[in-house]
């Protein structure tokens, strides 16, 4: 009966690249190399056994728990609080989720929205910019960020960035 009394967080590192796009390794910001494996389970939550499609971080996890203790914050979280999603798999909690990336002496910044993906290498894309459409392309195969028919989508997805890495 342990499941009627224990609150129980499943989580892994990021994705593995196994050749796709030409990568073996972690530190890629597709959606391959920037996802992980997550469940949350209160025996409490209304939503349990269900899955979502709303867009989560690890660093929902700590203001989530916060807020199931019912303690106070003791500072501003990075993150939101999941008790929402818990009680309803349908609630969207956020609309972003974000990654970033170290190579060498230059970053990789990632916004990722229910649909999009918005990639900026280096100081504001000088390395290169991408974008994905995850509703028609999931695997992020074509990179539209130089077509000019996604330019609004582009500069709606690099406001979404420069929003969440404070630039």
């Amino acid at each position: 009966e342990l499941w009627d009394s224990t609150m129980v967080i499943v989580m892994s590192d990021h994705g593995y690249h196994l050749g796709q796009k030409g990568w073996w390794n972690k530190v890629t910001l597709f959606e391959t190399g920037s996802r992980v494996p997550f469940i949350f389970w209160h025996p409490l939550a209304p939503g349990m056994g269900s899955s979502t499609d709303s867009l989560v971080e690890l660093v929902d996890i700590y203001p989530t728990l916060v807020e199931l203790a019912g303690l106070r914050a003791p500072h501003r979280f990075s993150g939101k609080s999941l008790l929402g999603v818990l009680a309803d798999p349908n609630v969207e909690v956020k609309d972003a989720a974000y990654s970033q990336v170290k190579r060498g002496a230059y970053s990789g910044l990632s916004v990722r929205s229910a649909r999009w993906r918005y990639t900026e290498w280096g100081e504001d894309g000088k390395r290169g910019v991408e974008l994905y459409d995850h509703s028609k392309d999931p695997e992020e195969h074509y990179n539209l960020a130089r077509n000019p028919e996604y330019a609004s989508v582009r500069e709606r997805m690099k406001d979404l960035l420069d929003r969440g890495f404070s630039r």
